[in-house]
């Protein structure tokens, strides 16, 4: 049974990053971290929201949107990933012959997607954390005594 209207490739994710939100702007925006985040993809920029994140439209061996949106959370951020796409190559088994086969490969690149999202969101949560002791205050937060 095939859902109408829904995306092949769902992916959604989160994690907290205990920094500042204004600090992922150069992180997130930055083309260069695209490419190496997503090699494979073509990204278009339809929305580009500074610290609060990036909107796409996708194309490549999937096509759809992507966007990353970072939600400012008590002195952080917790960074959203979604993907929504359809692959844009036949499957094995597209022809109904072999149904199990578009199953697996669906499952296959689902989860190629996802561990993607979750590498490139480790890495801003490293990068913007770097320094930073555990249980201390969120990178680039303003203290107390600052304010």
């Amino acid at each position: 049974m095939k859902l109408v209207g829904v995306t092949s490739i769902q992916v959604a994710d989160e994690v907290f990053v205990a920094a500042a939100p204004r600090l992922a702007a150069a992180v997130v925006g930055d083309p260069a971290n695209w490419r190496r985040w997503w090699p494979d993809l073509r990204l278009a920029v339809t929305e580009d929201r500074a610290e609060q994140g990036v909107r796409w439209r996708v194309d490549g061996p999937v096509a759809g949107t992507m966007e990353i949106w970072n939600e400012a959370v008590l002195d952080g951020f917790v960074l959203h990933y979604f993907l929504h796409a359809e692959p844009t190559r036949a499957l094995p088994g597209e022809r109904g012959d072999d149904p199990r086969a578009r199953a697996d490969a669906l499952a296959e690149e689902n989860k190629r997607r996802r561990v993607a999202g979750k590498d490139m969101s480790f890495e801003v949560k490293q990068l913007l954390e770097a320094g930073r002791h555990v249980g201390g205050p969120a990178a680039g937060a303003e203290t107390a005594e600052a304010v």
